[in-house]
């Protein structure tokens, strides 16, 4: 199967094959994983769980068309099973989920296990920012940004945002392929917006 750049979730037996915690940890350890690849054995390690436990939900992430074998040319020695994912990034709408109860509920109850997991890498890296260069923990960002928008205005500025980063996703990937990997870290960039009315 050729890997699709994205994909957008649209069903719910998709979205809460994916939305299961551990699923969660894994897709992201394999995401991040030398080459996007990895075996059973080699998430589970990443993981702290029983191997077993991540073949089964490993299988079901396949399953659903979230991650797939890799190439042949990707895998090691061959003895066991190599995985990747199915597609560079997934993405979730709303309006996907409106429909019905159920749907909106397994959709906010995804989203919540997301940025509680994002909030624990967040929490890591001011754990152990004194770890990194005084170049990374420059470069690193924690800003907040009030503006009085439309929702018109809201979608066309998470567009734009949206392009630049996956402007800096493409010059990079072309960088790592041309040979150039010195100095390059995994780095997470985390845009929610959102409307309120009060504090």
């Amino acid at each position: 199967m050729s890997k699709r750049q994205r994909r957008r979730v649209t069903d719910l037996g998709t979205l809460k094959a994916f939305g299961h915690p551990l699923r969660l940890r894994l897709y992201g350890a394999l995401k991040v994983a030398p080459g996007r690849t990895a075996t059973a054995s080699q998430l589970a390690e990443e993981v702290d769980e029983a191997v077993s436990l991540v073949s089964y939900h490993l299988r079901k992430l396949a399953e659903h068309g979230l991650i797939e074998e890799a190439p042949q040319a990707q895998r090691g020695d061959g003895r066991e099973r190599w995985w990747t994912p199915a597609q560079e990034t997934l993405s979730f709408h709303t309006e996907d989920f409106e429909d019905t109860p159920e749907k909106a509920a397994a959709l906010t109850a995804v989203t919540r296990t997301l940025h509680e997991q994002q909030t624990d890498l967040f929490e890591v890296w001011l754990g152990n920012r004194s770890a990194w260069s005084p170049k990374w923990r420059s470069a690193a960002d924690n800003s907040d940004f009030l503006a009085r928008l439309n929702p018109a205005e809201l979608a066309s500025l998470t567009e734009e945002l949206h392009a630049v980063v996956r402007k800096y996703e493409e010059q990079a990937k072309a960088a790592e392929e041309a040979g150039e990997t010195e100095g390059r870290e995994n780095v997470l960039l985390y845009m929610r917006s959102f409307p309120f009315r009060s504090l």
